[in-house]
């Protein structure tokens, strides 16, 4: 080898090991603020022995084992699994529409898939011929799907910039917002509550169940998603010199929709539409890490999962015995986020 292919190999593999240091700082941030979710909650526990309680349970009375692993650590547990999901999801959405305002969220992807699971409780109208508990995920994954399908439409239009897409999911938004008012006024007032729950998003009913499906959830979309990571990070260079290496472009953003939709319906079908996250999230991992869509991903969600562990605390800890629902919380953080974003684009196409 040359001396200059010789540095630039030396160079990659400082980077890869400085970018390695950070996924694992990352992690050490997501443990600290887990334990500081579950230091918080319903009934009355310490730190200390919750910690105690999690790594050995023998030895604890049942009023301390029904606080840590019946009320908090369902909740704590989906607080990650749901904020990495989102921020897996903003990430993957920003990358193949080449749009720093995308997300679940903004986009209307979130809201369809409310509408979705809202007429699965309120009537019981299911696209899919699935039952029980299923039919509101399913319904939920559907309506998402077709979300994403029409803004996929929508990025085959020439002349469809970034600013023009947002103003899609924006109407997608609002039209989504409007089914779901008519919705709630044909219902009754027990399917009204379960409707409300979505549309504010809670952890509150969170289970292990739930916890499950969401891990296979991301045991899925993001091996799926690493292993196009050369395929993604190309994306990035524009649609023609991705498809000059060898890109299927048409194909991977139907892929990555459809795990974006997967990921989106499980999370407004389990804990409601939860704004913001998958957008914040992606934006701080894109600071620190850059565009490797190798490490943009798993750092994508590792901020968005401490994001919302963060905000499932301060949910907890405002008002002593008051639980606020977790997508008002997001949304009061994640606004002036997004209109710093929206002034900083501006000034740079200025």
């Amino acid at each position: 080898m040359t001396s200059i292919t010789l540095t630039a190999v030396a160079g990659y593999r400082r980077t890869a090991r400085r970018r390695l240091g950070l996924v694992a700082l990352g992690l050490s941030v997501l443990i600290l603020a887990f334990f500081m979710d579950l230091s918080v909650g319903p009934g009355p526990a310490t730190m200390r022995q919750v910690v105690g309680a999690l790594f050995d349970s023998s030895g604890i009375d049942a009023r301390l084992r029904l606080v840590v692993f019946d009320l908090r650590l369902p909740i704590a547990l989906m607080a990650v699994l749901v904020g990495a999901m989102l921020g897996l999801a903003g990430a993957a959405m920003q990358t193949i529409l080449n749009n720093p305002l995308a997300d679940p969220f903004t986009l209307g992807v979130s809201a369809a898939a409310s509408v979705g699971a809202s007429l699965a409780i309120a009537f019981g109208w299911v696209l899919l011929p699935v039952g029980g508990t299923l039919a509101v995920t399913m319904n939920a994954f559907v309506f998402a799907l077709m979300a994403s399908l029409a803004l996929f439409g929508l990025t085959k239009l020439r002349g469809v910039s970034a600013e023009t897409m947002v103003l899609v999911g924006i109407a997608l938004l609002f039209t989504c917002n409007a089914l779901l008012a008519l919705i709630q006024y044909r219902s009754n007032e027990t399917q009204l509550q379960q409707i409300v729950f979505w549309m504010m998003g809670s952890l509150g009913r969170a289970s292990f169940e739930k916890i499950g499906i969401c891990v296979v959830a991301l045991g899925i979309a993001l091996p799926w998603m690493l292993a196009r990571g050369w395929a993604l990070t190309s994306l990035r260079l524009g649609d023609e010199r991705a498809e000059s290496m060898g890109v299927k472009v048409d194909r991977l953003r139907l892929e990555i929709l459809a795990l974006v939709s997967l990921l989106a319906a499980i999370s407004v079908a389990f804990v409601g539409a939860i704004g913001f996250v998958g957008l914040v999230g992606p934006h701080i991992a894109r600071l620190v890490i850059g565009e490797d869509q190798r490490f943009f991903l798993p750092v994508s969600a590792v901020m968005s999962a401490i994001i919302l562990s963060l905000a499932s605390t301060l949910s907890k800890a405002v008002t002593p015995g008051i639980i606020y629902p977790i997508g008002m919380i997001t949304s009061l953080i994640g606004v002036p986020f997004f209109i710093s974003l929206i002034l900083s684009i501006r000034s740079r196409g200025a």
